[in-house]
């Protein structure tokens, strides 16, 4: 992800989403970096929170999505909040290898806001 001169306020909503992403988690690669402010850009749920927020819900569901069992538990009847149970611990460990804060069970509902959209 390209990086703006240090101090340099972002001069656009995808930097400034991208230094909240940095700021969040610090040890994420580029490449899920890139994809993950790629789904806060898309989704319209996010289009206008904040860029912190936006970048803490969109890191959660690019997580959630590619490195949990979530949507095999979706496409197994599960429902939403059940999944998201079932996949905090999993969830928890790839945020914290990235630096960012885990999710305490008791938010785990409320962390869903508009940046899960369904794939």
């Amino acid at each position: 992800m390209p990086r703006p001169a240090p101090g340099a306020p972002p001069s656009n909503r995808r930097e400034a989403v991208a230094a909240s992403l940095r700021r969040l988690a610090p040890r994420l690669p580029d490449f899920e970096a890139e994809a993950a402010l790629d789904r806060a850009l898309a989704s319209p749920g996010l289009a206008r929170a904040a860029p912190d927020n936006a970048a803490r819900l969109a890191l959660i569901a690019y997580a959630r999505h590619v490195f949990t069992e979530y949507d095999d538990l979706l496409a197994d009847g599960y429902d939403r909040d059940s999944a998201r149970h079932f996949v905090l611990d999993t969830l928890n460990d790839v945020l914290t290898a990235w630096g960012a804060p885990p999710i305490p069970e008791d938010s785990a509902i409320a962390e869903q806001g508009g940046g899960d959209p369904e794939p």
